[in-house]
C-alpha cells in the first residue's frame, strides 16, 4: 500500500475529476491530460517556428533587397512593395495569433498512438501548415492593400 493509501492525504491532492474512482484511474486521467497538453504545445511551437520562417521569407528580401541585391531572390511571394510587405506580415501576425487562440484553449486532437506517429502526424499538419498558411495569407493581404493609398 502507498504511503497515504487509499482515501489519505494523496486522494484529497488529486485535482481529477468529481473524487470518484479509483487512485489508479485518476492517475491515468492526469497522464492523459498531460500528454494531451504536452502535444498541444509541440504543435503550437511547431506551428510558431515555422510560421516564423514563412514571414522571414517575406520581410527580410523586401527589408534587405536594396542593400544587398543577392536577398531578392528569396522574395518568392514577389510582392508589390517592400512597405506593403512588412505591412501584409504584420497584419497576418496579428490575424494569426487571434485564430491560435481557440486550438491553444481546446488543444489539439489526441488519440493514443506510438510518439513516432504522434511526430509524424503533427509535423505535417502543424510543420507544413505553418509553412503553407503565411506564404498564402500574407500575399492575399498584399493583394488587397496594394490597393490603399500609400503603398506604393
Amino acid at each position: 500500500m502507498r504511503p497515504g493509501g487509499e482515501g489519505g492525504r494523496r486522494d484529497r491532492d488529486v485535482p481529477a475529476g468529481s473524487g470518484s474512482g479509483t487512485v489508479v484511474n485518476r492517475e491515468l486521467l492526469i497522464c492523459r491530460r498531460c500528454v494531451h497538453h504536452i502535444l498541444t504545445r509541440g504543435a503550437l511551437t511547431t506551428f510558431s517556428i515555422t510560421n516564423d520562417v514563412a514571414k522571414y521569407f517575406a520581410m527580410l528580401p523586401a527589408m534587405f533587397s536594396g542593400a544587398f541585391p543577392g536577398l531578392a531572390k528569396l522574395g518568392i511571394l514577389h510582392l508589390h512593395s517592400p512597405q506593403s510587405a512588412i505591412t501584409s506580415a504584420i497584419i497576418f501576425n496579428a490575424l494569426i495569433i487571434v485564430a491560435l487562440i481557440p486550438l491553444a484553449l481546446r488543444g489539439v486532437r489526441y488519440r493514443p498512438a506510438s510518439a513516432q506517429s504522434l511526430l509524424r502526424r503533427n509535423l505535417w499538419i502543424y510543420g507544413v501548415g505553418g509553412l503553407i498558411i503565411p506564404f498564402a495569407g500574407i500575399k492575399a493581404i498584399d493583394l488587397i492593400i496594394q490597393f490603399v493609398p500609400g503603398f506604393r
